[in-house]
């Protein structure tokens, strides 16, 4: 009789890690990111910048040698000489002035671009994140958009009437006082507007849909109609400005180097706290096992309800937080604000791996997937494409990744 002896396997942790890291929908997420910004440089073609230096008003300036010449500013800290070849020009009388320098530069592959990308990806990349979670729960919400929209509708007039009150405006509209609102009361107000007032839209939202017992679709559906109408009740559809500069220029459009990081910065801090909190903690794995069979996770104790709605509350806090980058970036709110970001959230949230199904998403592959709709945003625009092709876009790529969602749902018991 012969002893059945184990076979070691021929695959190696390393190999079988760097499989799995291949394997992952991010990995997938990211070559595909990759693949359309090289097609996007190469094929984007260029465009004219123009920079501009202001000169120190006793800066001494010479020109020698005429277009083809030099540019030489002497000043405190010495003479410094600018190539008229390089692009730059010379505007002023001799002393002081302004140099100028023309160029080309690729339409997609600058800085510039790169983070202005960047900070209109983290309006829906914020809201992704609290997407996944509903998702992979087995959920749905149509009403990002016009949570997004009343959150920074009521943000905005907070905002206008503490700058009102920091500069002492009289009835009549005389200003009392120059400046404003400092940074932190700004900034307070205008977090705390935002998210509390998202948060009570998507409690609404929570409660309705464990309450009435109504599939989420549905209710999510009707609040969408009704907060976007209630956004131009009380400002009779006019926008809302006049924010602390503090605020605007002095934190959410902030520059460094010619950029602006914070909204990136925010977007990135919220994928690694949502990763933390569906990952490591109670209410992700809760999270995660109403997704997976919400019948079972009810029988296993898990108080399902309540777990609803603190998603969706959650889910409409992280709207009012973008909300609040949105008005800390662009200075003002306007009715129109957040149409159509329900379709963007849900696309980012669904190519970056969430299952429609329930039971499966990240917040990396949120954040990834808000990136990729951007870019493909950025795209159209860069090769000049009719901007009507972009909800194709958009629609043809939800299909695709359901498409394939579903595939890879029906292989996996096969290779199993």
């Amino acid at each position: 009789m012969t002893t059945p002896t184990a076979t070691a396997s021929n695959t190696s942790p390393g190999r079988g890690l760097l499989r799995s890291v291949l394997l992952a929908q991010e990995s997938g997420l990211v070559i595909v990111i990759a693949t359309l910004m090289l097609c996007l440089t190469l094929f984007g073609g260029t465009k004219p910048q123009v920079e501009r230096m202001t000169l120190a008003s006793d800066a001494a300036v010479t020109l020698e040698g005429g277009e083809t010449g030099t540019i030489a500013v002497t000043g405190v800290s010495g003479t410094t000489t600018y190539a008229a070849s390089d692009g730059y020009e010379y505007r002023g009388s001799g002393t002081g002035g302004t140099l100028i320098r023309r160029s080309e530069v690729n339409k997609f592959l600058n800085v510039e671009n790169l983070v202005l990308q960047l900070v209109y990806a983290s309006f829906i990349a914020v809201m992704a994140v609290g997407m996944t979670a509903v998702i992979v729960m087995g959920g749905i919400d149509l009403s990002v958009g016009s949570i997004y929209a009343v959150a920074a509708l009521f943000g905005a007039m907070a905002l206008n009437a503490l700058q009102a009150g920091a500069q002492g405006v009289e009835p009549g509209g005389a200003v009392t006082s120059v400046g404003g609102a400092s940074l932190l009361p700004a900034l307070a107000v205008c977090l705390a507007t935002c998210c509390i007032t998202g948060a009570a839209c998507g409690l609404l939202n929570g409660v309705m849909i464990v309450g009435l017992r109504v599939h989420p679709f549905i209710i999510t559906l009707g609040t969408m109609a009704a907060l976007r109408g209630l956004v131009a009740i009380p400002t009779q559809a006019q926008s809302v400005g006049s924010f602390p500069e503090a605020l605007t220029k002095g934190f959410f459009k902030l520059d460094v180097a010619g950029t602006n990081p914070v909204p990136p910065l925010i977007m990135l801090a919220t994928a690694v706290i949502g990763a933390l909190v569906m990952a490591r903690t109670v209410l992700g794995r809760r999270v995660y096992a109403i997704g997976g069979n919400e019948v079972a996770a009810g029988y296993a104790g898990i108080p399902v309800g309540r777990v609803k709605i603190v998603v969706y509350t959650l889910m409409g806090a992280l709207a009012g937080l973008s909300a609040a980058i949105y008005l800390g970036y662009l200075g003002a709110a306007e009715t129109a604000a957040g149409s159509g970001y329900e379709l963007k959230v849900i696309a980012a949230t669904v190519i970056g791996g969430a299952s429609l199904s329930g039971g499966r998403g990240t917040a990396a592959g949120a954040v990834l997937g808000a990136i990729l709709v951007q870019l493909i945003e950025n795209g159209i625009i860069i090769l000049n494409i009719n901007q009507n092709y972009n909800q194709i876009v958009i629609g043809g790529a939800i299909i695709v990744a359901v498409v394939l969602d579903q595939l890879k749902g029906r292989l996996l018991p096969l290779k199993a």
